[in-house]
């Protein structure tokens, strides 16, 4: 996306985030139906990734789904933002 390379299934410390980019310091979750039952282990975890100046965004499977132009749209807006900021 916009040139930079996202890597899939990607370790940082103890967590397995979904995608990454390392040039934008961006997570993209994608959180299925057992999400619903960790919110609480997903804020610590967020909290965490967070701590180390690392942005994250999530997205449920139904939007990635049902409104996949909408997800890039907030993915790359948050590139441009990211840029822009540095």
């Amino acid at each position: 996306m916009l040139g930079l390379k996202f890597r899939r299934q990607h370790a940082i410390d103890r967590f397995i985030v979904d995608f990454y980019c390392a040039e934008v310091r961006l997570i993209v979750e994608v959180d299925g139906l057992a999400h619903e039952r960790s919110i609480q282990e997903d804020a610590v975890r967020q909290d965490a990734l967070e701590s180390r100046g690392l942005r994250v965004l999530r997205f449920t499977n139904s939007e990635v789904d049902n409104s996949l132009v909408d997800v890039l749209k907030k993915i790359k807006e948050s590139i441009s933002q990211y840029e822009n900021d540095n």
